[in-house]
């Protein structure tokens, strides 16, 4: 509710009527006789209507004192925090080439550390990294030893893999490594499964190595928690960063070595790749 304009109104015209009748007291020293000046006059025919003005405004008023203050809109803090400056999230791990490291796929990085997630995203990224890159290792060095003959029927007492399935070991290392995953029966992946959801389950409520039990949320769920460290390290060997950027990039390299050799094993011919010359 503006309520300026109307009182000043009554204001001037109320104090404008008083100043007239104090006035014309002010000479006479008595009750002043009709007629009197116009103004006097005008203030006396619209007694009823200053009263009536001066009511209205003291209604308005203290209505007015209940109007609620100008709040500051929430969305001001919110376009605060998207306007500003993010720090520029470092990654571990860049490729050495020509001397320097080089980062491949900067761009991609600062897109899902600054404009689409934080710090605590590129925590996770990394730790993903590390999680294939172990596996991929693992697998690598599985799919070399079936190459190489050193399986199980040859380095193993046991002669079967499964006795109830009748499946021998000496079966599957007559295969390719694809198609003697193919011939694992349902207990033995599950028995896989499970080994992998222990790990899983083993860094979601662990933290460096130890039971977190005073916290509320799993250190796993919290944003950052997952780091792929999981605090095993039996031989004490002391972790610096030239091993960590080792693990990382030949768990790169054998990301690509175990899809080439996949792919080969999928489509003969298909790799190495045909040159021109």
């Amino acid at each position: 509710v503006q309520l300026g304009p109307l009182y000043n109104f009554v204001q001037v015209h109320v104090f404008s009527c008083a100043n007239t009748r104090h006035e014309v007291w002010a000479k006479t020293d008595r009750p002043p006789a009709l007629p009197l000046s116009l103004s006097t006059l005008f203030c006396r025919r619209n007694s009823f209507t200053m009263k009536v003005a001066a009511a209205l405004t003291a209604i308005l008023g203290s209505a007015a004192a209940f109007t609620p203050a100008n709040v500051p809109k929430a969305s001001s803090a919110l376009n605060a925090e998207l306007l500003k400056v993010k720090e520029k999230v470092p990654c571990f791990g860049a490729t050495p080439l020509g001397g320097e490291p080089v980062f491949i796929g900067e761009n991609y990085w600062d897109k899902l550390t600054l404009d689409w997630g934080s710090e605590a995203t590129g925590t996770f990224l990394r730790a993903a990294e590390l999680k294939h890159g172990r596996s991929a290792m693992l697998a690598v060095t599985g799919f070399a030893f079936h190459k190489l003959g050193l399986t199980f029927n040859n380095i193993s007492p046991h002669e079967y893999l499964s006795v109830t399935q009748g499946i021998k070991f000496a079966d599957l290392q007559a295969m390719s490594p694809i198609d003697a995953v193919k011939q694992i029966p349902a207990e033995g992946l599950t028995q896989i499964f499970c080994f992998i959801a222990l790990v899983e389950f083993f860094e979601l409520t662990h933290s460096n190595g130890k039971l977190a039990e005073d916290e509320r949320v799993a250190p796993g769920l919290q944003a950052g928690g997952l780091t792929g460290d999981l605090g095993w390290n039996p031989l004490d060997i002391t972790i610096t960063d030239r091993r960590r950027l080792s693990e990382i990039q030949n768990g790169r390299a054998a990301m690509f070595a175990i899809c080439a050799w996949v792919a080969n094993e999928a489509i003969p011919g298909s790799f190495p790749l045909p040159l021109p010359w």
